[in-house]
């Protein structure tokens, strides 16, 4: 039998936790039929909450104190099996497009053909987005910016090298092949059509892609990877999709306004200007829930506009009669912390679950039943894993993730799911972990408070239980979970000794 064609798609920093506890959420129809006609994992969460560490996970199966990509300033080279690499050993055809930033080089190193800038990149600077506008006849990309908060300074990581530390201010139009950079914590909306943007851009590229590869007549399997570098801030929705949230209404998030009691320092955290001062963020909060609330609804505009250029795709698949035998992976890199936990913008060194939870379905026609939802704790760890089994193919060092397909097939049920971090890097260092299992999470953050949440009667994690005698019990069977895991694993992270 043929070895099934591979396509996953990745979408970068996606809040997801947040949303389940708003009445009006993103629109995602795609994401709701392409699961419909799958399985979705409605409680997975990533290896690590940061980009770097995360994406070269997706890519070895192993987690970062594994790999050594701990955060975003450390760039190892790779010594390590690749999935991209063993499948076209296996004789797939790869190809690959959008965002890298895991690590030195780029897909193009790992036997692939596309589009995949180094390190970040900025796809609006490239020749493939050049010449997509003059085929199209589109302006270059630009945003009316209705806030930026805060001034990047040389810690942050500007669209180019070598940008100028100068940003552009409110009420400006933005190009996106400007070299200044414009700031994460920021929103406004996108003046240029929405096909001017990367997410469609991306999407037009894999969808040419696939028509050439349906007409080919080449036997040899192929695997396509998407990698959106939205919805991650900044965020600039076009107005028919800001159109869509601008009269809903969103209520200060529940941890918006904590104090932060029973936290680690970690949470305390902050270097973004104004909620952040002396690195530490501001409690109460210097911003009122307006400015909040407009970012969700921009948040959730990006998220809709995603969920449509990955829309794009499934039609296409569809469309070429090539559901029959493809394997499709949709998830993301990490959440995204907007508004929680004293309202912190973006993800950080804390492993909560607003910056742990993805989005993360898989299709297979004919091998994976249609419809399943899969409640059991699975991570991203788990993802190169998957597409390693369904091309028979395992890797030939150990890894760390196991294949989600025995589970969709009902033969394995995972009890729990782990999460690392080192921190955010520029000059910050952390080592924490997070086992949440179907009820709780530990979290351990070495040489500070420990955590210990009850999901159930606390979602929004606002009551540390770790010291409480009523979970005694509790503390020892997630510490249990949380030291198997480290001997399986080899993290060597002295948490209870």
């Amino acid at each position: 039998m043929k070895k099934p064609n591979v396509i996953m798609i990745n979408s970068d920093h996606q809040a997801l936790h947040q949303w389940t506890f708003y009445e009006n959420k993103p629109y995602r129809p795609f994401f709701e039929q392409f699961v419909e006609e799958g399985a979705e994992f409605t409680h997975a969460c990533c290896a690590a909450p940061v980009c770097g560490p995360s994406r070269r996970t997706l890519l070895t199966g192993l987690y970062p104190h594994a790999h050594k990509q701990y955060h975003n300033e450390t760039n190892p080279p790779y010594s390590d099996e690749v999935y991209l690499d063993s499948l076209a050993e296996a004789g797939y055809r790869n190809y690959y497009f959008g965002k890298w930033h895991a690590g030195p080089g780029c897909a193009l190193d790992h036997h692939c053909e596309g589009l995949s800038p180094e390190e970040y990149g900025n796809p609006y600077v490239t020749k493939e987005y050049k010449d997509y506008l003059k085929k199209r006849n589109l302006p270059a990309a630009a945003h009316r910016i209705e806030r930026v908060f805060f001034w990047a300074d040389k810690s942050q990581q500007a669209y180019q090298k070598g940008s100028p530390d100068e940003v552009p201010r409110n009420g400006e139009l933005f190009k996106l092949q400007d070299p200044r950079h414009c700031c994460e914590a920021a929103y406004g909306i996108t003046v240029t059509p929405k096909e001017t943007l990367e997410f469609f851009f991306l999407s037009e590229l894999a969808c040419e892609k696939l028509e050439e590869l349906s007409a080919d007549g080449e036997e040899a399997p192929f695997s396509l990877r998407v990698d959106f570098w939205g919805p991650h801030q900044p965020y600039f929705p076009t107005q028919e999709y800001y159109d869509l949230y601008k009269d809903v209404s969103y209520p200060p998030y529940a941890s918006f306004s904590s104090g932060l009691d029973g936290k680690p320092e970690v949470y305390f955290t902050e270097k973004n200007v104004p909620i952040g001062k002396d690195n530490r963020i501001v409690i109460p909060n210097a911003l009122d829930w307006k400015a909040y609330e407009e970012m969700l609804k921009c948040c959730a505009a990006q998220i809709t506009m995603i969920d449509e250029a990955v829309g794009r795709i499934l039609d296409k698949v569809k469309e070429l009669g090539m559901e029959e035998n493809t394997i499709i992976i949709w998830t993301a890199d990490h959440g995204d912390g907007l508004a929680c936990h004293g309202g912190h913008f973006d993800k950080g060194s804390y492993l909560s679950q607003e910056v742990l939870r993805v989005p993360l379905g898989i299709k297979w026609k004919g091998t994976i039943e249609a419809g399943m939802k899969i409640d059991a704790p699975v991570c991203t760890v788990d993802v190169p894993v998957t597409i390693m089994d369904a091309a028979g193919l395992t890797y030939k060092n150990s890894v760390h993730g196991e294949s989600l397909i025995p589970i969709c097939q009902g033969k394995r049920k995972p009890e729990y799911a782990v999460s690392e971090t080192y921190g955010l890097g520029y000059g910050e260092y952390v080592k924490a972990r997070a086992v949440t299992d179907e009820n709780y999470k530990l979290i351990a953050t070495l040489g500070q408070t420990y955590e210990l949440y009850d999901l159930k009667a606390d979602p929004y994690e606002l009551k540390n239980r770790y010291d409480d005698p009523d979970y005694r019990a509790v503390q020892a069977e997630m510490t249990k979970k949380l030291k198997e895991w480290q001997r399986e694993t080899g993290d060597n992270i002295p948490f209870f000794h």
